[in-house]
């Protein structure tokens, strides 16, 4: 069946999502959906994520894709997108777990730790991240001339999205 001929529906949400964000995050969201809705429609379906994704530098699997699409119980449209964002967003640490574990290795308690020691850390201890995984996290992070990442913004923006 062509793109073009699929009919459409979202599946009703019984919660009100948007009680879960104030109004700049709903807006900040919805610049995201329609980013990601490249044709338009109001749906995101496969090509739409994989257009995304691809624009970023990823190369998806098709594999990964459907299991993304496998999260949502139907279609996605902004409200299944938001539900879908809240429950991720919930699902991480809380803020004050995540910051005591950047704060182990800032000895000086600035906020800030060398991103080029952060890296050897993640990629050498624990649950080893890969190189890629690192330099995804770092892309855009908040450094200093230093070279320092500001591990405090960090979670703030990871938290809160502001």
């Amino acid at each position: 069946m062509h793109r073009a001929e699929k009919k459409k529906r979202a599946v009703r949400q019984n919660s009100n999502v948007f009680a879960m964000f104030d109004q700049k995050q709903i807006a900040e969201f919805k610049e995201a959906f329609n980013m990601f809705d490249h044709d338009s429609d109001g749906f995101l379906d496969r090509e739409d994520i994989k257009d995304m994704l691809s624009s970023l530098g990823q190369t998806p699997t098709d594999a990964y894709i459907d299991s993304m699409i496998k999260e949502a119980p139907g279609t996605i449209n902004f409200t299944m997108f938001l539900t879908l964002m809240g429950e991720k967003m919930s699902g991480t640490d809380p803020e004050h777990e995540i910051l005591q574990a950047f704060e182990c290795f800032d000895d000086e308690k600035t906020g800030s730790i060398d991103a080029d020691l952060l890296r050897e850390y993640m990629t050498t201890m624990g649950d080893r991240f890969t190189d890629e995984e690192v330099d995804i996290m770092l892309k855009g992070a908040p450094m200093d001339d230093e070279n320092n990442f500001n591990y405090r913004d960090f979670v703030r923006v990871l938290k809160h999205g502001e």
